[in-house]
């Protein structure tokens, strides 16, 4: 095994060098965060993201645009990239590790992952889990795409971020589907309106990017 004294700092650097915006260590919540095909004992994840382009987001309007559904796959893309090479890094240093792709379809029904990501962040203390159901930074607001890496590095988890959406109220104006609110999502709303955005010439894709383009972590 090697030396964990320094192991967080290590892949701090790693990420800090990959150009990731957002790094977190935390706890898979044993029993309350579902884990779909993964039968594997990994405790502890890092959890990090990239921030999407501000640019990118401006192009949006009332529906998600071609520019941005490139953009997304390519963020996509380089989270993968980055957790399979920290993955390595791990599994290099004796401890195991499994990278969990940014977005890949499991539960086709219910439209979930292998394990949340966002739920991960939250633990991981990269924001809180706001109304629109993204995880909200202090820093990027919902403009950020995350992926995780889980391990049974024997870390200690960073504390969670002492944040809340406060007064806002910008994505349950902008929300397309009317499927925000005070209390938070109806995830039903929500893909009602992606299942009609997905017919969009060249879309092809559940996006839709309209509450992330407001939410950016300014008042």
């Amino acid at each position: 095994m090697g030396n964990i004294q320094n192991i967080k700092a290590i892949i701090r650097e790693y990420l800090d060098r990959s150009g990731v915006s957002l790094v977190g260590f935390g706890t898979v919540p044993s029993g309350k965060l579902e884990v779909l095909e993964i039968k594997e004992d990994l405790p502890r994840a890092v959890v990090f993201g990239f921030r999407l382009s501000k640019t990118v987001l401006e192009t949006i309007a009332d529906r998600p645009t071609l520019i941005y559904k490139h953009h997304y796959k390519t963020v996509n893309w380089l989270l993968d990239q980055t957790s399979y090479h920290l993955a390595n890094l791990i599994e290099n240093r004796g401890y195991r590790a499994l990278a969990i792709p940014a977005s890949q379809v499991v539960d086709w029904i219910h439209h979930k992952g292998h394990i949340s990501h966002r739920h991960l962040a939250v633990e991981a203390g990269l924001g809180h889990m706001g109304r629109s159901g993204l995880v909200i930074s202090p820093k990027y607001g919902a403009q950020v795409r995350y992926t995780s890496v889980l391990t049974d590095l024997p870390f200690d988890a960073d504390p969670k971020a002492n944040s809340s959406c406060g007064s806002c109220m910008k994505c349950i104006a902008a929300c397309p589907a009317q499927a925000i609110d005070e209390k938070g999502i109806d995830m039903t709303k929500c893909y009602n309106k992606l299942d009609e955005f997905v017919k969009i010439r060249g879309i092809s894709q559940h996006i839709c990017g309209i509450c992330v383009r407001v939410c950016d972590g300014s008042d």
